[in-house]
Formats: C-alpha cells, structure tokens, sequence
C-alpha cells in the first residue's frame, strides 16, 4: 500500500471520525446543553409540583386526622347531673309517683335547660326548664304514672320503655326561659344526658331511696318557699283610713280642752 493510500485512508478515517463540521458541533453541543437545562428545569419543576402535592396532601390528612380526632372526643359537659344518667322511682303499681335529678351549672356562661320525654301524657316535669348562673343548681321533680305489672311480673323486673332526655343551650347573660330558645338555635343545643328509669321498691331501704327522699324534700322546700309572701321589713305605711281617724281623736282632744278652759274661766 503506498503512501497516498495510506493518507487518503487515514485522511478517510479521521473524517469519518470528524465527520461533523465544527459549527455543527458547536450547535449540537449547545443544544445538548439546553436539552439537559431543560430537563434539569423540567426535573426541578416536577419536584416543585411533587412537594406541593405531598405538602397539600399532608394538611389534607392532618385536617381530617384533627376532624375525626374532634369527632371521637367525648362532649364538654354544660351540667353536671344527681344521678348521672338514671331516674329512681318507688314502685307503686297505679300511681303517681315522683323521682328528683340535681342539676348544676358547671361551664362559665349561663345555661338554659331543657326537659324531654318519650311519653309526655303520663310524666312531666318540674320545672320544665330554665336557666342557670355559672355553679347555680336546682333540684327537679319528674312525676311519672307507673303502670301496673303484666304477666304477675315482679317490681324489680317491671322495664320501663319511658326514656327522659335533658338538653342544653349555653345563652348570653340572664335572661326569661322560653322553650323557643332551644327551636332558634337548634344548631347549639347539646344533649347531656337520657336517662332511664329504674324502679325501687318503697319497702326496702337502699341508698338511692333515702338519697331520693332527701332530693324530694329539697324541692319540696324550694316550692313551699316560693310560695310564701315576700317579708315586710320596710316602713310602715300608713293608710288614708288610719290618718283620718287619728285627726279626728286629735281634733276632739283639742276640743275637750278648750271647754275645760271656758268652764274654768267661768
């Protein structure tokens, strides 16, 4: 092979290899190197996107996390309630018997309550409702007519299908008691408790029976006070009647002294 063959196959070679022209290059290279900006760019971007997707889905969870952790929470109380979730009652089968709740006030604004049934022609309350200071309390009467036994069924197996609800509505200040408050502003009114019914037979001592009659005497006296008129310890006022009479004995007096003086002068 000679030497021309040799350089036109070397000079073959090289162009080969160099094939390219040197703007070409320069053009590819820099394409190339906004190919990878933009690939970087568009990596970056998508990692933005990622992180705020993972971000927002993170607050999502959270959110919901605190809803259904708010929604397992149990109620904060407005009452406080004597016995808890029960109503006693003594067994007296045709009659119209009484059992007695403690309520009180224990949240830091003034509450209105509010007395429910499911059988509201046979139980009432009293009082129905009202409102409570912050640590005021009152004891309520609830009447129920008991129904005589079925099936020669015993006092301690008779099963009350009456059910009483207590509800509450935290209210701004004092102010008179309506039932209405608590149909205005339905979306605030909580439900404290349902209490059910228990019987005690009257003839045999336990706790809840004496615990009931002191209760019972408790309104009674409550009631019984409010009947009584209020005491009179201001000034005594005297009457249109009185102050007339009392002229007249003074004008009559001066008139029996000045005849006693026309004798004497006589």
């Amino acid at each position: 092979m000679g030497v021309d063959d040799e350089k036109s196959g070397s000079d073959g070679k090289v162009w080969g290899l160099c094939s390219m022209p040197f703007w070409q290059t320069r053009n590819a290279s820099s394409s190339s190197s906004s190919s990878l900006a933009s690939m970087h760019n568009n990596a970056h971007h998508l990692n933005h996107q990622g992180h705020q997707s993972v971000e927002h889905t993170s607050l999502q969870s959270s959110s919901s996390v605190s809803s259904v952790a708010k929604s397992l929470l149990p109620t904060r109380r407005r009452l406080r309630l004597d016995p808890p979730n029960k109503l006693f009652f003594p067994y007296e089968p045709g009659k119209q018997v009484r059992s007695a709740i403690g309520i009180k006030n224990i949240s830091k604004s003034h509450v209105a309550f509010k007395f429910q049934t499911t059988a509201p022609k046979s139980c009432y309350m009293r009082p129905p409702g009202g409102i409570l200071a912050p640590g005021e309390s009152l004891v309520a009467t609830v009447f129920k007519f008991v129904e005589p036994p079925e099936n020669n069924e015993k006092p301690v197996d008779q099963k009350s299908k009456v059910k009483f609800k207590i509800m509450s509505l935290k209210v701004k200040g004092e102010m008179d008691y309506v039932p209405e408050l608590f149909d205005e502003q339905k979306d605030h009114v909580a439900v404290e408790q349902i209490l059910r019914v228990v019987f005690l037979e009257p003839e045999r001592p336990s706790p809840a029976l004496e615990k009931l009659k002191r209760q019972l005497a408790e309104a009674e006296a409550v009631v019984e006070a409010r009947k009584k008129p209020p005491e009179d310890t201001g000034p005594r006022i005297v009457g249109e009647g009185l102050v007339i009479d009392e002229w007249k004995e003074r004008r009559e007096r001066y008139l029996a002294r000045q005849q006693v003086e026309v004798v004497d002068s006589v």
